[in-house]
């Protein structure tokens, strides 16, 4: 394998004294590519992209094996993920990851438990987001895809209204607006404006900003839609 970037290091320094570290173990003697024999990841204080990144690729392995198939357009979408964020020399090493991890069994618990300790809500909601949008790849969500996910979201302490929100940005019909939104559709405009205001604060991409600006750049398709299920209840209500 070739040189890992600082994403990949700043991953290992944190997640190799948990279960994480227990899936990324083959990797460890890879780490050490100089000549002095010193390995090059860092031990990192505080939330880092290299946290985020790690837990991203694990959590997307358990996602995509969860209805017994890997589809190629799923694996098409991280790798443009992460090729568009990183790279393409982060990107190949990253899809390495994700194919050793795909034949592994994930104690999807227990590393669930690790990343809700180390990553703060708005990462959390952040990697959710993603998840979807991996199992969305295909043209569909699966059943099964979606029950993982919803397992994770329990595991990471998000609460259901927020996972509700995320998942059905999704979909694109007037009901899911309201979700996204976090409300009922009895509400008034004046408590549809307000949710509107509170869902763009707690979805703004600069909440992620300390972990890069790619995946700043990514958190701004949360924002987005739910910019666009404001509008669409806007239209058929006729609101100003």
């Amino acid at each position: 394998m070739g040189k890992y970037g600082k994403w990949v290091g700043g991953g290992l320094g944190w997640a190799l004294g948990g279960p994480i570290g227990g899936l990324l173990g083959f990797v460890v003697g890879s780490m050490f590519d100089n000549r002095s024999g010193a390995p090059r990841q860092r031990v990192l204080t505080g939330t880092t992209h290299g946290d985020f990144t790690m837990s991203l690729l694990v959590l997307v392995a358990a996602v995509m094996k969860a209805d017994g198939r890997v589809m190629q357009s799923e694996l098409d979408y991280v790798k443009k993920y992460f090729t568009q964020s990183f790279g393409p020399a982060a990107s190949r090493e990253a899809m390495l990851y994700l194919r050793d991890l795909l034949k592994q069994q994930i104690p999807l618990r227990d590393v669930s438990m690790q990343i809700r300790q180390r990553l703060d809500k708005a990462s959390k909601l952040q990697l959710l987001h993603f998840l979807f949008a991996v199992s969305r790849a295909d043209g569909k969500v699966h059943p099964e895809e979606v029950r993982i996910i919803e397992k994770i979201a329990g595991y990471l302490g998000i609460p259901v209204q927020d996972m509700e929100s995320i998942r059905n940005m999704f979909y694109e019909d007037v009901d899911s607006a309201y979700k996204i939104l976090e409300i009922d559709k009895s509400v008034s405009e004046d408590e549809i404006k307000k949710a509107y205001r509170k869902m763009a604060n707690k979805y703004h991409p600069d909440k992620v900003a300390y972990l890069g600006e790619d995946i700043r750049k990514a958190a701004g398709e949360k924002f987005r839609k739910v910019k666009d299920a404001y509008d669409r209840i806007k239209k058929e209500r006729e609101m100003n």
